[in-house]
């Protein structure tokens, strides 16, 4: 899931980033009382994390370096703590039915342990946020939103519901690990998590309770790298131990923390929607390249009349992959010109591309522009630099 919430531009700073670093940070005074600390964030401090400020909390956006971080998850393993993200529970028999008829996809259909990726939108049928769904239990529905977004969904989810099952925002008690990357389940297993059932063999986006750490968790295999790995949610009061207990097996794999630039460089790689750039309110699933996550065949849900009619019509923009053939690096807000130099889209995400070595972005175009392998420009300072449209994901791992 897109489950990186929008990050904020930079201004002066006086450490600079690493080179492929994307430019999205805003310098602030870090500690005002305004922010928030994830319960791992001394564990942060002590691994030598720049913190910056990210979606009203200090988070850290790397510690050795973006590059080295990207590379860490690609090949061996990286530790992100996503204890921002927003934890929305719904309870009741029909507790399952009621997000069902909040969301566009097919969560109705999910049987006990399995989670899917969706989006939720507003009655105009452009997207509020997207969420992972997890059924937890019979009666017992998990929704993880973006932190920018959590108290926008929290409010929309509570009266969708409302009158049909209980819900409780459990944000602020609840820890979120990310171990992602391919040596990620020989961490865990020297995390204490090897007992049976196996973790290793629980499926794509399914989930199952397990003691980490000796600590009571729920590891669903799920991500926002393009990797294998897992999302491990646990009390507040556990993390640190689980956070250093994951660090210390990982050791001997290669293990290394990562912050939230890595995230983002790897989940553009894997052409992963950042929330806030890539998609928000102004723009709908269709045109965002996630119509699959649209179910009109279902019941009744939010924006499903608007959403039938752009199906029915097609949409005038899309989302696309674009390599620069020319040298520069296109970044967030950047203006889309096509070959007779008019601007006819935005840059949405880029970022030059460690694990491929080319300077790679997202934007949105007019869908007669938006074939592979059409030429187009980014304005750079005032310079048009050379582009191509290309397939996407960037970045596919080997299964």
């Amino acid at each position: 899931m897109s489950w990186g919430p929008q990050l904020l531009r930079l201004g002066r700073r006086s450490r600079p980033l690493e080179r492929g670093q994307p430019h999205r940070y805003r310098a602030a005074a870090v500690g005002e009382p305004s922010l928030k600390r994830t319960p791992l964030y001394e564990e942060h401090r002590k691994l030598g994390a720049r913190i910056v400020p990210f979606a009203g909390w200090e988070m850290p956006v790397q510690y050795a370096g973006v590059v080295k971080e990207h590379h860490a998850v690609r090949t061996a393993a990286g530790l992100f703590d996503v204890s921002h993200m927003g934890e929305l529970i719904f309870t009741g028999p029909e507790a399952l039915a009621a997000v069902d008829g909040a969301v566009t996809n097919d969560v109705g259909a999910l049987a006990v342990g399995q989670a899917r990726y969706t989006v939720c939108c507003n009655d105009r049928g452009t997207i509020l946020d997207d969420l992972i769904v997890y059924r937890q239990g019979p009666e017992r529905v998990l929704v993880v939103c973006n932190a920018s977004n959590r108290d926008k969904i929290s409010s929309h989810m509570a009266q969708s519901v409302a009158g049909r099952c209980a819900f409780e925002d459990i944000s602020d008690a609840t820890a979120l690990i990310a171990l992602q990357g391919p040596r990620a389940f020989d961490v865990l297993a020297g995390a204490g998590a090897g007992a049976e059932p196996s973790l290793a063999e629980l499926g794509p986006f399914h989930l199952t309770q397990a003691r980490v750490a000796d600590a009571e968790t729920t590891v669903a295999r799920t991500g926002y790298t393009g990797e294998d790995g897992v999302e491990i949610f646990c009390r507040n009061d556990d993390a640190p131990r689980v956070w250093r207990a994951l660090m210390e097996a990982g050791q001997p794999h290669g293990i290394m923390p990562a912050g939230l630039g890595a995230r983002d460089t790897l989940r553009l790689e894997a052409r992963l929607c950042l929330y806030g750039n890539d998609i928000d309110e102004t723009t709908n699933p269709f045109e965002a390249g996630l119509a699959w996550t649209v179910k009109l065949h279902k019941g009744h849900f939010t924006g499903k009349e608007v959403l039938e009619r752009v199906e029915a019509a097609g949409v005038s923009r899309n989302l696309v992959g674009f390599e620069m053939t020319g040298r520069g690096i296109a970044r967030h807000g950047y203006p889309i010109v096509d070959i007779a130099g008019q601007e006819v889209g935005i840059v949405t995400s880029g970022s030059p591309s460690p694990t491929l070595g080319k300077n790679i972005g997202l934007g949105y175009v007019p869908a007669a522009l938006s074939r592979r392998g059409a030429p187009l420009g980014v304005q750079i300072r005032g310079k048009v630099v050379e582009a191509v449209i290309v397939k996407t994901p960037f970045y596919k791992r080997k299964v």
